[in-house]
C-alpha cells in the first residue's frame, strides 16, 4: 500500500511513519523542509515538499496515493491559526485525497473531544471540525482519538522527570483526582499502521488509551517510585492561579507545556478511554505504565 504522511516530522509521527514502513508498506512524507524527514529519523521511501494551507502541492503530494494518514496539528495559537492550519488544511487534503482517487483516510484527533466538549478551547474546535469534515466526505476513514503520549524523547513526560528530579516540592495542578491513561508512542504508532489496511476499522472512530487508568496524585507517585525519590511534599497548585504563568509561558516560542487551554482541558474532564473499541478490534497488548516510565527514565 502506498501511504502519504503529514505531520511526520513532528513529536508523533516519526513513530507512526517508521511503523508504517515497517509494516510493509510505502510510505511519502510531507515535509515544508527539505531534508526534514531524515533529521527526523524518518525511514520512508519519499518525502514531497508542500503544505497543508497550499492545495495545489497536496495535490502534487497525493498522486498516485492509496492512504493518506493525517496527523497535522497545533497545540496554541490564535483561533485563527487553528482554523487554518488544522481545519483549512484538513479540508484541503480532503479535497485533494478525494481528486486523486484515495482509498482511505486515517486521522488523528484526540481524547476529550466530542459534540459536548468543542467549544471548550480552539484545539478541541479544530479537532472536533476535522473529525465533522472528514466523516461527511466520501472518504473511507479511521479516526484515532489518543490519550496524553507517553515516549522517552519529546512530549510531556521527560518535563515531569526532569521536574520531580530537581524540584524540592511535587507541583500537582488542583486537587490531582482527574484521571488520564497514557499511551506508549510506540503504541501509537502500532495503532494507525493496522488501520492503513484494516476490514473492520472502516468508518470507525477509536479512543486509544495505555492499560492503566491513573489520577494524577497517582501518576505522580510512580514518577517518584521510578526515578527512586523518597517523598517529598506535595502542592496542589489551584487551576485559577496557575492561569498565570500559563499566559506567560504560551507566548514562548515553541512546543510549551503549559497553556491555559491546556489547563482547562484538564479541569473539565478525565482523559480516560470510554469504550473497548479499539482493544477489540486491533489486538494490540500496550505497554504498562510503570513500563512506560522505566523506559522514559532509563
Amino acid at each position: 500500500m502506498k501511504v502519504l504522511v503529514t505531520g511526520a516530522t513532528g513529536f508523533v509521527g516519526p513513530a507512526v511513519a517508521n511503523a508504517i514502513v515497517d509494516a510493509g508498506h510505502e510510505v511519502r512524507v510531507l515535509v515544508r523542509k527539505p531534508g526534514a524527514w531524515k533529521e527526523a529519523g524518518i525511514r520512508c521511501q519519499e518525502a514531497a515538499e508542500g503544505d497543508v494551507t497550499d492545495l495545489a502541492s497536496l495535490r502534487k503530494a497525493a498522486q498516485g496515493i492509496e492512504v493518506v494518514v493525517h496527523l497535522v496539528a497545533i497545540r496554541q495559537g490564535k483561533p485563527e491559526q487553528f482554523q487554518r492550519v488544522m481545519v483549512g488544511g484538513t479540508r484541503n487534503l480532503i479535497a485533494a485525497a478525494n481528486e486523486v482517487g484515495v482509498r482511505r483516510f486515517v486521522l488523528m484527533s484526540a481524547l476529550g473531544v466530542t459534540e459536548e466538549t468543542k467549544d471548550l478551547v480552539p484545539y478541541y474546535n479544530a479537532k472536533w471540525t476535522m473529525e465533522q469534515d472528514l466523516e461527511r466526505s466520501a472518504l473511507e476513514h479511521v479516526i484515532f482519538r489518543p490519550s496524553f503520549i507517553f515516549a522517552r524523547e519529546g512530549g510531556i513526560l521527560p518535563t515531569f522527570l526532569k521536574m520531580a528530579r530537581l524540584s524540592p516540592f511535587t507541583a500537582i495542578m488542583g486537587s490531582g483526582e482527574q484521571r488520564i491513561q497514557p499511551i506508549w508512542l510506540d503504541d501509537v504508532g502500532a495503532y494507525f499502521a493496522q488501520a492503513i489496511d484494516d476490514a473492520e476499522a472502516a468508518r470507525r472512530t477509536f479512543e486509544l488509551g495505555g492499560p492503566d487508568v491513573v489520577t494524577w496524585n497517582e501518576l505522580w507517585e510512580r514518577i517518584r517510585e521510578t526515578l527512586g525519590i523518597r517523598r517529598r511534599p506535595t502542592l496542589h497548585m489551584p487551576i485559577g492561579l496557575m492561569r498565570v504563568p500559563a499566559a506567560v509561558t504560551e507566548r514562548l516560542p515553541g512546543d510549551i507545556p503549559l497553556t491555559r487551554d491546556l489547563l482547562t482541558m484538564l479541569e473539565k474532564s478525565d482523559s480516560v478511554v470510554s469504550n473497548e473499541g479499539a482493544a477489540e478490534t486491533f489486538q494490540i497488548r500496550p505497554v504498562p505504565l510503570d513500563e512506560q516510565l522505566r523506559r522514559a527514565a532509563g
